[in-house]
C-alpha cells in the first residue's frame, strides 16, 4: 500500500486530552478517531490491527470447538428484565427512547434465549457460540481512549454444557484458548481470581497486563504466582490480638474530632485499636454499619459479594435521623435497626473504640464479642502493598493493570431465569450449566501499545502489526531512487509481504523517518539515492534499531534471516 494513494492521517502534537500512552500514540498513529466521548472510528491502520487480531482469536476459538454467530446489538427490554439485569446494569445500560428496547452490553440473555429452544435433550450438549460484536455501555467517564469507552468491539462466548465437571472442562478449554490467543498477540499478562459482578456466577478470572494506566488493582506475589483483584484479593495479615484486659466501656469526648487519623493523634493510640464503622443501604431499605480496623480500607465489591443486593453508601442526610449522630460519631454499641457486620480482622476482638451515635463523642473498651450485636465477620478489606501472600507469605506486590479478558463460570442462573431446560438421560427436565467468556479486541491493542513503545512511537511485533515492512523512498523526485524504490516493493509484494511504501515526494525525509517510528512497523527499509548507486538499501529493524546495508538481490534471503 502507498503513502501517495492512502489515508495515513499521522500527527505531530500530543492530543490535549490523552494522557496515556496507547491513546496518545493510537491518535497520533492515525488508528483511531474521536466521533463523541467514548465512541471512536477505527481508521485503515487501525482497522487492519483489528482484523489481525480477531484472527487469532477465531483461529484458537475454533481450535476448542467454539462455532462463531453473530447476535443483535439491539434487544428487547423484557429479556433482559427475566434476568433482573436492568436494575443490575442501572444507567450503564442504553435505552432506547420511546421503544422497550436497550442496546446490548454483552449477549447472555439472547444466547439463553436460542439455547432454550433448541438445546432440549442432553445429546445437544456440550456447546461453544462466540461472536465478535460490538458492545454498548454507557459508561458516565470514557476516558484513557478505546480501554473505557461507550462503544467498544468483543469477542464473547459461551458454552452449554449438561454437568458441572463439563461446565469446568469447557471453562478450562478457555482459560487453554485465552492463554494462546494473549501470547500470539505477543502480550505479557497474568491471570488472577475476580469478582463476578453483574454476570453472577461462581468461578471467575480475569488476564491482566500490568500497566501504569490501568484502572484495575491487583495484588500479586512474584515468588508463587498467586493473583488476584482487589476486589477479592485476600492476604495473610492476622486478625487483631485479644487482650486478657477487657474493663467496661467508657464514653470519651472527642469535640470535633472526625477521622481516624485525628481520633488517633487525640487519643494517642494506634489506628488499630480504632473499629471504624461505615454505614450503607441494602437494596434502598436495610440499613447496614460496617466495622474495619483503623485505616483499613473497605472494597464495596466484597461488601456487595458479601451481602447480594444493591448496595450504596448511606446518604448524609440519611445517617443522623437512624442512628442520631453524624458521620465520624459512629458506632455499633447500642445501634438498633442496623444489620452490623465486621471485617475478619476484628474477630472476637476487644479493647477497641468507636463512636457512641452521638456527636463529639467516641466509646472506649469495645469487645465485640460482648458489647455488639453482630450479624457476621466477612473478608472486607482491600489488601495493601507489602502484606504476606495467603499462598507462601512472600510480600505482594500491589500493581495497576488492564483487563484484558474475563472468563465466568455462569452455572444456572440464566437458564432458570429464562427457563432454558433440557432432558437428562433419566428423561429429568434440569437448566442448562453456562459459562460466559470475553475478551476486549480493542484492550488487546491498547495494552499491546502500553507494552510496546518508545518516546518515538509504537514498535509493532509481526504478528499484528499492519504491515510487516515499511519501505521508505528518499527523494522520490529523482528517476532513480523512484525506479529502484518501486522494484524493491514489488518484489516483496510478490513474496508474500505486506509492505507501507512510504512514496511521497512532497515531504523531507525527515518527515518519512519520523512517521515509520510513529507507525512501528516491525521492519524498515530505507531506498536512498547514495546505497542506491551501489545497487544497495538500508535495513532497520525497529525494536532494536539494527541497521544493516543491504544489496537488492540479497534482500530477500536478509528478512528472512532478521529477528524482528
Amino acid at each position: 500500500m502507498k503513502f501517495s494513494s492512502s489515508f495515513f492521517p499521522t500527527q505531530k502534537e500530543v492530543p490535549v486530552d490523552a494522557t496515556i500512552p496507547s491513546h496518545i500514540l493510537m491518535l497520533r498513529a492515525g488508528l483511531i478517531r474521536p466521533l463523541a466521548a467514548g465512541i471512536y472510528s477505527h481508521l485503515p491502520i487501525g482497522q487492519r490491527v483489528m482484523l489481525k487480531v480477531m484472527q487469532i482469536i477465531r483461529e484458537e476459538m475454533n481450535a476448542i470447538g467454539g462455532q462463531e454467530l453473530f447476535l443483535p446489538a439491539l434487544n428487547p427490554l423484557e429479556l433482559w428484565q427475566e434476568t433482573g439485569r436492568v436494575d443490575d446494569f442501572g444507567d450503564i445500560m442504553f435505552h432506547v427512547k420511546n421503544r422497550p428496547m436497550v442496546l446490548a452490553p454483552t449477549h447472555e440473555e439472547v444466547i439463553c434465549s436460542i439455547a432454550k429452544n433448541f438445546l432440549r435433550s442432553y445429546r445437544d450438549m456440550p456447546q461453544i457460540w462466540y461472536q465478535i460484536q460490538t458492545k454498548f455501555r454507557n459508561e458516565p467517564r470514557p476516558r484513557s481512549g478505546v480501554l473505557r469507552g461507550r462503544q467498544f468491539v468483543m469477542k464473547d462466548a459461551y458454552s452449554m454444557d449438561t454437568s458441572w465437571e463439563g461446565l469446568d472442562e469447557s471453562y478450562d478449554k478457555h482459560a487453554e484458548a485465552y492463554k494462546k490467543i494473549f501470547a500470539r498477540c505477543g502480550l505479557k499478562f497474568f491471570i488472577v481470581g475476580a469478582s463476578s459482578g453483574a454476570m453472577g456466577g461462581s468461578g471467575s478470572q480475569e488476564f491482566m497486563v500490568e500497566s501504569p494506566s490501568g484502572e484495575d488493582t491487583c495484588a500479586v506475589c512474584s515468588n508463587c504466582g498467586y493473583a488476584a483483584n482487589v476486589e477479592v484479593a485476600e492476604s495473610n495479615i492476622p486478625p487483631l490480638p485479644r487482650s486478657d484486659n477487657n474493663p467496661e466501656l467508657e464514653d470519651i469526648h472527642t469535640p470535633n474530632v472526625r477521622t481516624i487519623d485525628e481520633l488517633v493523634e487525640f487519643l494517642n493510640v494506634p489506628a488499630e485499636k480504632l473499629a471504624k464503622s461505615l454505614v450503607y443501604m441494602q437494596n434502598n431499605e436495610t440499613p447496614i454499619l460496617v466495622l474495619m480496623v483503623g485505616n483499613d480500607v473497605l472494597n464495596e465489591t466484597k461488601l456487595a459479594s458479601a451481602l447480594g443486593g444493591n448496595i450504596r453508601p448511606m446518604h448524609p442526610d440519611e445517617i443522623e435521623p437512624l442512628t442520631g449522630a453524624h458521620s465520624g460519631s459512629l458506632g455499633p454499641v447500642g445501634l438498633k435497626n442496623f444489620k452490623i457486620i465486621a471485617d475478619n480482622r476484628l474477630k472476637d476482638a476487644n479493647g477497641l473504640v468507636s463512636g457512641a451515635n452521638k456527636d463529639d463523642y467516641h466509646i472506649g473498651n469495645i469487645d465485640i464479642k460482648r458489647d455488639v450485636n453482630l450479624d457476621g465477620y466477612y473478608d472486607l478489606r482491600e489488601v495493601k502493598e507489602g502484606e504476606a501472600c495467603v499462598e507462601c507469605g512472600n510480600q505482594l506486590r500491589v500493581v495497576n493493570a488492564i483487563e484484558i479478558g474475563h472468563i465466568f463460570k455462569l452455572g444456572t442462573k440464566y437458564a432458570e431465569d429464562l427457563k432454558a431446560y433440557f432432558l437428562n438421560e433419566k428423561g429429568d427436565e434440569q437448566p442448562i450449566i453456562m459459562g460466559s467468556y470475553g475478551i476486549g479486541v480493542e484492550r488487546i491493542i491498547a495494552s499491546y501499545i502500553e507494552q510496546n513503545h518508545d518516546e518515538n512511537g509504537i514498535i509493532w511485533n509481526k504478528t499484528i502489526a499492519p504491515f510487516h515492512i515499511h519501505l521508505i523512498g528518499l527523494n522520490m523526485k529523482n528517476e532513480m531512487v523512484r525506479e529502484a524504490s518501486e522494484n524493491v516493493y514489488q518484489l516483496l509484494i510478490d513474496n508474500g509481504y505486506e509492505v507501507i511504501f512510504d512514496d511521497r515526494d512532497d515531504v523531507s525525509a525527515g518527515v518519512k523517518f519520523k512517521d515509520a517510528d510513529l507507525l512501528g512497523m516491525p521492519l524498515h527499509i530505507i531506498a536512498g539515492e547514495k546505497n542506491l548507486r551501489d545497487g544497495n538499501v538500508e535495513t532497520k529493524v525497529r525494536g532494536t534499531g539494527e541497521r544493516s546495508v543491504v544489496a537488492i538481490e540479497d534482500i530477500l534471503n536478509k528478512i528472512e534471516k532478521l529477528d524482528y
